[in-house]
């Protein structure tokens, strides 16, 4: 992984967006952090641009491959992926290895771990998961809140053989109980939810945010704005859902159309939720079948669903930075930004071709 060895004083030359709505002008980076103040030192380099922070993919599966956990030179080509498309900082979303030897590496985005997904026993893709039964659940919530970094990721549902169609990985009451244990060890919980009823379930069990949420109808919206549950869509993930419905169908028609139904309504249902008043924050699924460095895909897809090119922004960029904890541009914050050749909230595809990549005060590109 190479990367540039930085500059001491940079000095950003053009329009910095602090927020959506929120323009300013004159801001360095100094040792690696952001100032607004201008240093009495000469800056090594000028860069020209739109500024934002870097992106968040909050659905981000760095050190996984399609048959499981990938080796060292894997795992930091798909960080060096993801940092050079602007994405500067990953919530993890389960992998099947322990990844913390990555946090703090130079040039690597900064991750937020998740441990685990905690799957249901032959009931998820082999060697991704930990494979446990309902009554093992509230343990193993409680073993992987441990190991991450204050999140914890179920496999809500997933194809049932048996019925032939998607169903719930887990009883609703033992998931309740498990969610409750995670936020007893001080984690949070996301759910991987494809189904309807599955939506249900987890807002039931007070879960913290649901991933892909392709079911969702709408009965959902209220409570999810009421319980303050944010979705992150994947979208460029749910785009293969007619590859998987071609697949299936011959011995699983009932799953097959299923899935074609739920991709059908995808910008639909994500739209309507936005407009409620539910977060959506972006990510891209990155990992096992899809590529690594798509987050420009994913913003532009939730423009798509019918999010503004400013309310696509803020989904990978200042609210998502405020809902992982992380700063964004502010004085003595970490100097990881990105710079666009034109106004994004504008001419939003302008993510796609970003000027420069600047992590932890370090010129990436």
């Amino acid at each position: 992984m190479s990367v540039d060895a930085g500059a001491g004083i940079i000095e950003f030359s053009g329009t910095v967006l602090c927020g959506p709505a929120e323009d300013r002008r004159g801001l360095w980076s100094v040792d690696g952090r952001l100032t607004f103040t201008r240093p009495e030192r000469q800056p090594q380099l000028v860069l020209d641009g739109w500024v934002l922070p870097g992106f968040v993919d909050a659905h981000c599966h760095i050190g996984l491959g399609p048959g499981g956990a990938v080796d060292e030179d894997t795992a930091r080509a798909q960080a060096a992926a993801d940092r050079d498309a602007g994405t500067l900082l990953v919530r993890d979303a389960g992998v099947p290895a322990d990844t913390r030897w990555l946090q703090g590496s130079p040039g690597v985005p900064r991750i937020i771990r998740s441990g685990r997904h905690i799957a249901r026993s032959r009931r998820y893709l082999r060697g991704l998961g930990v494979e446990i039964e309902p009554e093992q659940l509230v343990e193993e919530a409680r073993k992987q809140a441990r190991a991450g970094d204050g999140w914890v990721k179920l496999v809500g549902d997933w194809i049932d053989r048996s019925a032939g169609d998607l169903g719930p990985s887990f009883p609703a009451a033992v998931v309740k109980d498990a969610v409750a244990a995670a936020h007893d060890e001080g984690a949070r919980v996301t759910a991987h939810c494809f189904a309807e009823d599955t939506i249900d379930d987890m807002l039931d069990a007070g879960i913290d945010c649901i991933e892909h949420a392709t079911g969702l109808l709408p009965r959902h919206i209220p409570r999810l704005v009421e319980q303050d549950v944010p979705i992150v869509p994947t979208l460029v993930n749910i785009a293969t859902f007619p590859d998987i419905a071609r697949q299936a169908e011959a011995k699983f028609p009932r799953y097959a159309t299923h899935m074609l139904e739920l991709w059908e309504r995808r910008y639909e249902r994500i739209g309507e939720a936005f407009d409620a008043g539910v977060r959506v924050y972006a990510g891209t699924d990155a990992g096992s079948v899809i590529k690594h460095g798509r987050i420009a895909d994913e913003i532009l897809e939730l423009h798509r669903a019918g999010l503004s090119p400013a309310a696509a922004l803020d989904a990978a960029c200042w609210s998502a930075r405020g809902w992982l904890g992380a700063e964004g541009i502010g004085e003595g914050a970490p100097a990881d930004v990105v710079l666009c050749a034109e106004d994004p909230r504008r001419t939003l595809a302008t993510v796609a071709r970003l000027r420069h990549v600047v992590l932890g005060g370090r010129v990436i590109r």
